[in-house]
């Protein structure tokens, strides 16, 4: 049967369901790949790699978009997170987890980009496809309330026309998402928008409590200029364009002219059953 549960009844809820399933499930030795079955959390660290960890968890963003400044990205390739945490909620991964790099197509491309039209009588437009791909740039806590994601955002060109370093956010100074399925309290512009709690049920054939269908939303966060963006004329003289970048895409972005909407999916499972 499903119900409806904040984020912060998550641990509270899944306690309550493992204990029952320990009185009808052996406790599972240690091993270095998942049960059939419970692939889906090879990022959970095995116990050999982490002893602490005491459960894993799994959460892929379905769908939505990403709007910072004034560049908006539609969210169409899944993203996940994968992991394992403690009985206080602390979250880990292995080298198999953490966040996927999942690349979004970005509207406009590198001429909506840059503003440099020119690009296409060299290249052609189709060279000058351009991808945002999120990346962590801090530890996440996917089951704090709310969710904390400190993320940047690696702009990316099949012909390297940005070169390999294009970012918006850094590990010293991220994109900082605190997730929300309430409502927001973001700063003007911006007006209050509303997520949606998930869908939650517990399967005591396999251990696994499922959320489903839930919708995080934040236009509360700020995002910072771009960094490391460099086009190389004639093969060899890098120019920086950050400037070009942070003026067509509105960026540094303060708070409240920003927006992420995440449909998403989640997983808890007990890390025994696991491995």
């Amino acid at each position: 049967m499903s119900r409806r549960k904040t984020p912060a009844g998550f641990l509270a809820v899944l306690g309550a369901a493992l204990l029952a399933m320990a009185l009808v499930v052996p406790f599972a030795s240690a091993a270095e790949e998942p049960k059939p079955g419970y692939t889906q959390y090879k990022g959970c660290p095995t116990p050999s790699e982490t002893s602490s960890v005491t459960g894993c968890f799994t959460t892929t963003i379905k769908s939505g978009n990403f709007k910072m400044g004034s560049k908006n990205v539609p969210i169409e390739k899944p993203i996940k997170l994968t992991g394992g945490y403690t009985e206080f909620g602390a979250f880990s991964f292995n080298s198999q987890g953490g966040l996927t790099k999942a690349k979004q197509k970005v509207p406009g491309g590198v001429i909506g980009l840059t503003g440099l039209t020119w690009l296409a009588e060299f290249l052609g437009i189709e060279a000058l496809t351009l991808y945002a791909t999120t990346e962590l740039a801090g530890a996440p806590q996917p089951l704090a309330e709310p969710p904390f994601l400190p993320i940047k955002v690696h702009l990316e060109n099949s012909t390297g026309v940005l070169g390999s370093n294009c970012y918006v956010g850094s590990t010293s100074n991220p994109i900082s998402l605190h997730l929300k399925t309430g409502f927001t309290n973001p700063p003007p512009p911006n007006k209050p928008i509303k997520g949606k709690e998930s869908e939650q049920e517990f399967d005591f054939a396999t251990g696994i409590f499922h959320l489903r269908n839930g919708t995080f939303v934040d236009n509360e966060f700020a995002a910072p200029g771009a960094s490391g963006c460099v086009l190389t004329l004639f093969g060899f003289i890098p120019i920086s364009i950050n400037g070009l970048v942070n003026t067509q895409s509105g960026l540094p972005s303060a708070a409240g002219n920003n927006e992420t909407v995440q449909n998403y999916d989640a997983e808890l499972v007990e890390r025994a059953l696991v491995y």
